[in-house]
């Protein structure tokens, strides 16, 4: 079949498309955009230092990582599938990348490295899902326990450390006064937000996930599209381990652990469906704000860690069950 049939189809089946319009993306912005004023104003009443310049850098640096592999997930998401292994990448990501480095390779080979073993996890998962035909429940679930394992085997438990400063300084410096991560999540927003809402590709995936069977007998090739996705989820998972083991100098095997469920929460708080079909990186981004910003005001708010726990939970409950509802209606 033509390629131009092919991007018809997609177009055709993209709730992206549909709502060009548009006001459903545009409400779900601000209303996430209004749920993080109202968080920031509540504990700002409740700790004055909330709102100071050193405590929103702090917020920004911390947002960096969870931001960057909620991206990832957003693109997983919409295609209706979900990866669990993201923790279990940020840990490889990081201990490869630092294991590189202090063999002697160049900082950038290092990184590389880290990168190529992020993106071939996410190809993994994308073969399991398309070929082994096994639900993403359960192949990430997987991956999420044989790549934590391997982390661990191949650093004995022990953390990689004895890093460079031209390598430390991605998590800990700054360029006019805004950390150095921040400006990589910028990036991977714009960039990511770009092919997904402007591209063949983009429009393939919100096309998979709206209507799986239609885009198939439309002529794309949906084992593709979802190869695809989870091959970006695992690069950027791989690049957030990076940048958190060059906040440290450290690359614990045990980093990431639970952050595969900080990124399912802020893409849902930020606009993506857990029944596929729907999400945009601009409401990833924000929700990703209204996350950590609500676990740094618990903690200045004196909120003992494991009552912070219960709070998260029920907000994570709380926006897939708003996501039910909008998707029932």
């Amino acid at each position: 079949m033509s390629k131009g049939v092919n991007t018809a189809a997609a177009e055709e089946n993209s709730p992206l498309k549909k709502r060009a319009g548009m006001s459903p993306i545009v409400k779900q912005l601000l209303t996430t955009i209004a749920a993080f004023v109202v968080i920031c104003i509540a504990f700002t009443i409740l700790n004055p230092n909330f709102i100071s310049i050193s405590n929103i850098l702090n917020v920004c640096n911390q947002v960096a990582p969870v931001a960057i592999i909620s991206i990832g997930q957003t693109y997983v998401l919409i295609t209706g599938g979900i990866d669990l292994s993201i923790g279990s990448n940020i840990a490889i990501g990081g201990v490869l990348c630092c294991q590189a480095i202090v063999a002697g390779m160049p900082v950038i080979v290092g990184i590389l490295i880290g990168l190529l073993a992020g993106t071939v996890v996410g190809i993994i998962n994308g073969v399991l899902v398309v070929y082994g035909k096994l639900p993403p429940f359960i192949a990430t679930l997987g991956t999420m326990m044989a790549i934590r394992g391997l982390a661990l085997t191949i650093t004995n438990g022990i953390p990689v450390t004895g890093l460079p400063k031209s390598f430390s300084f991605i998590g800990t410096d700054s360029w006019l006064g805004i950390p150095i991560s921040v400006y990589i999540m910028a990036v991977c927003a714009v960039v990511f937000g770009i092919i997904l809402a402007k591209t063949k590709s983009g429009r393939y995936t919100y096309a998979v996930g709206s209507n799986y069977d239609a885009t198939r007998l439309s002529g794309i090739n949906v084992n593709a599209a979802i190869i695809r996705v989870y091959a970006i989820s695992g690069f950027l998972s791989a690049l957030a381990g990076i940048i958190m083991a060059a906040k440290i100098s450290s690359a614990p095997p045990s980093a990431g652990d639970s952050y595969e469920l900080n990124a399912v929460a802020s893409s849902v708080i930020g606009g993506a469906s857990t029944m596929g079909g729907e999400g945009f990186i601009a409401g990833t981004i924000v929700g990703a704000f209204v996350f950590m910003t609500l676990s740094n005001g618990l903690n200045l708010a004196g909120i003992s860690s494991f009552l912070q726990k219960v709070v998260i939970g029920i907000v994570i409950i709380a926006a897939v069950l708003w996501d039910k509802l909008r998707s029932r209606k």
